[in-house]
């Protein structure tokens, strides 16, 4: 059995001993909290794009008010505002003939343009201009040796080219007809290329050689059933530096990469194109423009 002074000395001994592991705890957790957290080493993870907008108007600038034809210059006879739309009509007896109506706010460069079109009557064929300048008509006399009947239709169309002159343009167009057959496609109006990509086409151009088919899209026919005739559809183009995109209802119609500078133009004004036979009206709203750097 251990003496009361042994046992003094045990105890005293396991004090000193456990107040030295508290001691030393206590120091390791203050140690541990002055240690920087270790980096947490970065993980990545993929985001799908916000779902398509075509309300979201950040960024962008509206060049129609719905209301009037306030910085747009185009014949009253044939253009006019009409339940928030700005529309062509044309008809047997007051004929548009193919013209535009320009807007005057300046000549964009690199650019996205969207709007709602509509086309009503069969004969109905419109588009949109960008990038465009204006060239004069061909006011060239009718031969005297067509049939009568050509002859009047001719004599009259050289009037109304005569009528419109001052806004008679050249450069690109996105397609629009009631028919749908060249809806999308992107026209060069006035210019010996004509169309250049067909809806469904990526093409590409350079100096001296004939357009290059670069890619498929899907097939005019496929393309096609996304296209709503007779209702409203959603246009947006696409203009950085030499590519050109066209895009209707969330679907690209067309595209085309011009580095042909005989024909490629950098910048241009914008307009609204009408002509066809018959009863028509092509009806515009919604028009908004967002300059790109």
């Amino acid at each position: 059995m251990a003496t009361p002074s042994r046992r003094n000395k045990i105890a005293t001994g396991f004090s000193v001993a456990v107040a030295s592991l508290v001691l030393t705890g206590s120091f390791s957790a203050a140690a541990q909290q002055a240690k920087p957290a270790p980096k947490k080493i970065p993980t990545f993870h993929f985001v799908q794009p916000e779902p398509i907008n075509f309300d979201d108007h950040v960024g962008w600038t509206q060049i129609f008010d719905g209301k009037t034809l306030t910085n747009w210059d185009g014949d009253t006879e044939v253009w006019h505002v009409e339940d928030g739309a700005i529309v062509g009509e044309s008809s047997p007896e007051h004929p548009s003939g193919t013209t535009n109506i320009i807007w005057r706010g300046g000549e964009p460069a690199n650019f996205e343009l969207k709007m709602e079109m509509k086309l009503e009557g069969d004969g109905a064929n419109g588009g949109i201009q960008y990038r465009s300048y204006h060239v004069e008509p061909n006011l060239r006399p009718v031969p005297d040796d067509v049939p009568p009947a050509q002859g009047e239709r001719l004599r009259a169309q050289l009037e109304l080219n005569r009528k419109h002159a001052k806004w008679n343009l050249a450069g690109y167009q996105a397609d629009f007809d009631f028919k749908n057959q060249y809806t999308g496609q992107l026209y060069e109006q006035s210019s010996l290329r004509g169309i250049i990509a067909w809806r469904g086409q990526v093409v590409a151009t350079e100096p001296s050689k004939k357009p290059t088919l670069l890619a498929l899209l899907g097939t005019q026919d496929e393309l096609k059933q996304y296209i709503k005739p007779g209702e409203w559809n959603q246009v947006e183009i696409i203009a950085e530096g030499n590519t050109l995109i066209h895009i209707i209802n969330g679907h690209i119609m067309a595209v085309l990469v011009d580095t042909d500078p005989k024909f490629a133009k950098a910048k241009g004004v914008i307009a609204l194109e009408i002509e066809g036979p018959g009863n028509l009206k092509i009806r515009h709203r919604n028009i908004w423009l967002k300059q790109l750097p």
